[in-house]
């Protein structure tokens, strides 16, 4: 007969599929530390050994690693997305700075629908807390919070659609966003009008969401990142003038 004794998995195991659930869902981050080894133990209701397996099974897996005296991290499973030499094309040409604004227009859409649609009541309400840092923010005129709180607004949307296949690739392309690999988001908040019109943007998809209005939301999104394009191709070409007008100006000044 095909029947085989049942074999109980050990539970170190069991700490294995907590911990990998808790990376695959984005609730565990790249570069997160976890929890010192006693207090972690405890957290999961296991002895210290059977932590010490789960913990080396996650490391020979690539999802964990100990940084030497400083304690155990999420790995960053992110950073093979992209390869070094192909970021490098993504910084220098500008065709891609739009197809990646195009690309986040049809992806993002998408999410804040699903979110609208899916996301729990505590979803929509970590994007509300977001949204109100953005408020509370935006007197201060700090490009560098306004730009991380941004970053924050759409994590959190992404997150909210609990797709997580979506989550692991965003997450990525906004980690090259962060690094400047498409473009400085803090430049989209120096300016005065960019600055209330970003916010009224945010506050529209919040307001989309907060109702679970779906296509509302997706239009939002839509018109907000409709915006941030037509602001680079802006800038882009405001850029490109400035240049023309210092040899135009370093030209008379040579011809005294």
């Amino acid at each position: 007969m095909p029947f085989q004794k049942v074999q109980p998995d050990k539970l170190s195991t069991y700490v294995v599929r907590q911990i990998e659930l808790l990376i695959l869902r984005g609730i565990l981050r790249p570069g997160e530390r976890l929890p010192a080894e006693r207090e972690l133990s405890e957290r999961l209701g296991v002895s210290r050994p059977s932590l010490r397996d789960a913990v080396a099974e996650l490391q020979d897996l690539g999802l964990l690693t100990t940084r030497a005296g400083s304690g155990i991290y999420v790995a960053d499973v992110l950073g093979s997305a992209f390869s070094p030499a192909l970021q490098r094309l993504f910084s220098i040409h500008d065709e891609a700075v739009f197809d990646y604004v195009s690309f986040r227009r049809d992806i993002e859409a998408l999410a804040a629908e699903r979110a609208a649609r899916l996301g729990s009541d505590s979803d929509l309400q970590v994007i509300q807390t977001v949204f109100d840092k953005m408020e509370a923010s935006h007197s201060k005129r700090n490009p560098e919070e306004e730009a991380r709180l941004d970053a924050q607004f759409h994590s959190a949307i992404i997150e909210a659609g609990h797709n997580v296949v979506m989550l692991h690739m965003m997450r990525s392309m906004y980690d090259l966003l962060r690094e400047g690999v498409f473009y400085n988001r803090q430049v989209m908040f120096k300016q005065r009008t960019s600055r209330a019109a970003l916010l009224d943007q945010h506050r529209a998809i919040n307001t989309a969401l907060q109702a679970r209005d779906p296509e509302g939301a997706a239009q939002a999104v839509r018109a907000h990142l409709s915006y941030v394009e037509s602001a680079l191709r802006d800038k882009q070409r405001a850029d490109r003038n400035e240049d023309i007008a210092r040899q135009r100006l370093s030209h008379e000044q040579s011809l005294r």
